[in-house]
Order: C-alpha cells, then structure tokens, then sequence
C-alpha cells in the first residue's frame, strides 16, 4: 500500500524517472485493512483494488509481480531478483512491510515447515482465501491476538456463524492502543455479540482436542487464526548490510545512514526508534519520499496516529497515544451502554484519544487534535457528550475527514460520486472509517452542485 501511494505521488509530481514495482504477491497491491471486510462477506475482493495493471501500464510504470527479490546489490545499484536476473537502480525505496509472527504454540508447524491445516495466518490475500475456504466446514474457531486485527477477524468470523474465542496474553483487549477500562467495556461488548474472550492466557499447544491453554483448559477448535503480531520485514536489508533495529532505520529525508541512494517506508522502516505499523504513517512517509526524490526540501517529522477499528458492531478510534502521552485525563464511561472515551489535554490541547462504541464526536476530535485547537475549561467534557442529532455541526471545507489519506471535506465535496472520490483521493480505501462521512459530503455536492 506504501509502495502504491510512493508511485500515485510520482506520477502526479510528474516524474520523468523510469519506474519498477516489485513485489512477491502475483499482481498489484491491494488495501489489506480491508481483508477483514471480504471475510466478513460485506466487501467483495475487486474492492481492495488500489490501482489495477492498466494503471501502471498507462503511466509507463513497470509491475512486475509474483517476483521476489533475494539480495540488494549494493555496490552495483542493482536488485538480484530469485531467478538471478537483474534490475538497476539509481535510488531503491523497501517498501516490504511486515510478516506474521507465530506464538510459543507447538503443532502449529508441522514438520514440514508448513502451518498445520487447521491454522491459518491473516496477513494476505491468499490467507483470507484459504481461510473462507476453510469455513463452510468450520463450527468453532479460536483466534490468538486480542489487538486490532484479532478483533476485526473475530468479529469477520462470528457474522460468518462460526462461534469465535479469543485469546490474549495480556490484561486486556487493545492493550496497545486503551487503557484496561476501554479494553474492559470492549470485552464486555464482544462477549454481548456471542464471541468469548480469556485475557492473561496463552495457548501452549494444538492437539486434536483442540488448544491446551497454559492452565490446561482445552479450547475445542476446527480454526486457529493467528493475529499476534508481526515483525518489520527487514531481513533483505540486513543482509544487505543496512542498519536494521527493530525495522529498517531511517532519518528524516526516510533514507538509510548507510547509504544515500536506499529508502524506507512502511511498516518496514524505524524512524527515530519507532515503527508505526500503520496505514497513514505509510501514506505520509510515501508522500514526503515522493517529494524528496522528485527535488523538493521536506522533512518527514514523525507521524501523528491515528487509528480505526474496522470491525461491524464495534467502533473504536484512537488519536496518538493516550496510555503513554502526558496531561490531564478528561474521562466519561457506561459500560452498560458499552461506551467509554478519553481525552488526554495538555495547555488546553487535544494531545491524545480513545473512544470506544460512541464516535459521533471524533470527527470533531479528529479537527481538534490536528489542529491543536486550544479549548476552553469545559469544552474537553463537552467533547465527550454524544452528539446531538437535532443540531447536527456543519463539517468545514479544511477538516480532514479521511485519516488514512488525508483528504479534506473540501476535496471531498470538489468529487461527483463516492466513486470518484475514491479514485481521486483515496478517501474511503483505508480503514473505511470515513465511508459515511464522504457519503453524505457527495450527496451534498449533487443537490448543490459546485
């Protein structure tokens, strides 16, 4: 996804340079935020299409897919491909993302090096397929991950009929992005939705009962979907003799300190200690490369988070990082009604959120905390309230209403239908989070055409 933002940003810069993609999965990229949306049935897979091949072919950009590279020549500026064949370089930018990781668990591998039948990874779009080929025959399922991507193939799974359990180590759900109150109102919402969760346990083994939990409960399971984490895939990088912590390091030109010519972006690159591991960061660092290497003077500073749950029947949004960010914590929760959210202000600014099963404000929020609105006393309280619908705001032409892209309601409005809106920029082909907002913004745009 941030190798096709890199080129969209080239082609409109109008970049004379000569263009190559590759990639090891046959074909284009595609939105893998919306794996989940396919599994769950509501998206179809022509949905997760960014740019189809007659894109790249008509903006002369070479694809070449189903390829992957084995080495990085770097004294030749050249990209060993598997089949030996070679590609030059004058500037090379990874864009490889991240892998899957697999938990302590024994049986998940078998002796082969393959995963064992009944357990699956949910990383591509092969691993969505395998898994819904897998459902017509699956009664129970277990997921291992109780962060964002556990939570959106459980829920994927439950609307499935599958009956769906999960399984987290820690305290609490969304334990890196929410506090344990959040995590809790959450939990207690799921289980309200028919799927079961057991925090602090960890699956030790897949039998043919099912998985022994480290207490030695036995979770029957014709499923085991691993969503525990990843890691940034960097070992090309390494290899190669680039600088690589937890990701491959980046400064703020998101360029190697070994080498002047290799770029990073993505959930591969490390800028300034941190991985981001999300879509916008990846967008934002594509956009500020593009620029650097079509000759502008930009700096990539850091981004701000800013996150969506993309699961039916639970909303949670998240503005950077409200655990760990410093200030004054303004907090309004109903569990009963499965809510809770929380601001954290400092010097009257909105310097982090979390909301959980109520986000009729944060597209307020959202305006506020990028613009570091300074608010009045009792304003961060109000910004808790659920919005009122018989007074309804209007959205202003700057207020980005697409985080994942970054698209203000202006551009929005400047688009004739969702369609077009999507093609032009990108709003609605992340997290689909905004998709009611740019509905309503169009429909807006065709009564009072511009």
């Amino acid at each position: 996804m941030a190798a096709t933002r890199l080129v969209e940003e080239l082609v409109a810069l109008g970049s004379s340079d000569e263009i190559t993609v590759v990639g090891d999965e046959p074909g284009p990229a595609y939105n893998r935020i919306l794996l989940s949306a396919v599994l769950e049935g509501s998206h179809a897979e022509e949905a997760l299409t960014l740019r189809d091949t007659g894109w790249y072919a008509g903006h002369g950009v070479r694809l070449v897919g189903g390829t992957r590279v084995d080495e990085l020549d770097r004294a030749g500026r050249q990209v060993v491909l598997a089949d030996g064949s070679r590609l030059p370089y004058d500037h090379l930018v990874l864009a490889t993302g991240a892998n899957p990781t697999l938990p302590p668990m024994r049986g998940l591998v078998r002796r082969d090096g393959r995963l064992h039948e009944r357990v699956h990874a949910f990383r591509s779009l092969a691993d969505c397929r395998r898994l819904l080929e897998a459902l017509p025959a699956a009664r129970r399922a277990v997921v291992v991950g109780g962060g964002l991507l556990g939570l959106q193939v459980a829920r994927a799974l439950s609307v499935r009929g599958v009956l769906v359990e999960v399984v987290e180590g820690g305290d609490h759900l969304l334990r890196s992005q929410v506090g344990p109150r959040a995590g809790s109102v959450l939990q207690r919402s799921l289980t309200r939705l028919g799927t079961a969760v057991y925090l602090g346990a960890r699956g030790v083994r897949l039998t043919e009962a099912g998985v022994v939990l480290d207490n030695g409960y036995v979770l029957e399971t014709d499923l085991v979907v691993i969503t525990a984490g990843g890691r940034p895939a960097a070992s090309l990088a390494r290899r190669a003799g680039l600088t690589v912590r937890r990701g491959v390091v980046v400064d703020d030109h998101l360029t190697s300190p070994d080498d002047p010519r290799v770029h990073a972006i993505g959930d591969c690159a490390e800028h300034e200690g941190r991985v981001s591991g999300f879509v916008p960061p990846a967008w934002e660092q594509a956009s500020i490369l593009a620029r650097r290497l079509a000759g502008h003077d930009v700096c990539y500073s850091g981004a701000r988070s800013v996150v969506r749950l993309r699961a039916s029947d639970l909303d949670v949004a998240v503005l950077g990082d409200p655990e760990h960010e410093p200030g004054e914590v303004v907090e309004i929760a109903n569990p009963v009604a499965g809510s809770h959210r929380k601001l954290v202000v400092r010097e009257g600014r909105v310097v982090a959120a979390s909301l959980v099963g109520d986000l009729s404000q944060v597209g307020l929020l959202t305006q506020h905390f990028d613009r570091g609105t300074v608010l009045g006393p009792r304003e961060p309280g109000s910004l808790l309230l659920p919005d009122r619908p018989a007074a309804p705001r209007a959205i202003p032409d700057d207020a980005e209403v697409c985080a994942c892209a970054g698209v203000s309601a202006a551009r929005i409005r400047s688009c004739r239908t969702v369609e077009d809106a999507r093609r032009t920029t990108r709003a609605g082909t992340g997290c689909g989070g905004c998709a009611d907002v740019v509905r309503q913004l169009v429909a807006t745009t065709e009564r009072h055409p511009v």
